[in-house]
């Protein structure tokens, strides 16, 4: 069974603040989530395989190469 993560440690994972993360996920970018529940106040948890998806998804080799159009960018 996979560990889910929760924001905190999902935006450690990112290398960025948890705000910046609820703040992202409020405008439908960064990576996919799973909402335990239907309340707007219900947990939210992140699969780390959709972390790394995501951060990979954003790997680049060169500055003119790093265009990027995926769900979930805003």
């Amino acid at each position: 069974m996979t560990t889910l993560l929760n924001n905190e440690a999902a935006a450690a994972a990112l290398g960025i603040s948890p705000v910046t993360l609820k703040i992202w996920r409020c405008k439908g970018k960064g990576p996919r989530f799973i909402k335990l529940g239907s309340s707007p106040r219900d947990r939210v948890v992140y699969d780390p395989a959709e972390i790394e998806a995501w951060k990979a998804a954003r790997t680049f080799a060169s500055t003119s190469a790093a265009t990027v159009s995926h769900p979930g960018d805003a």
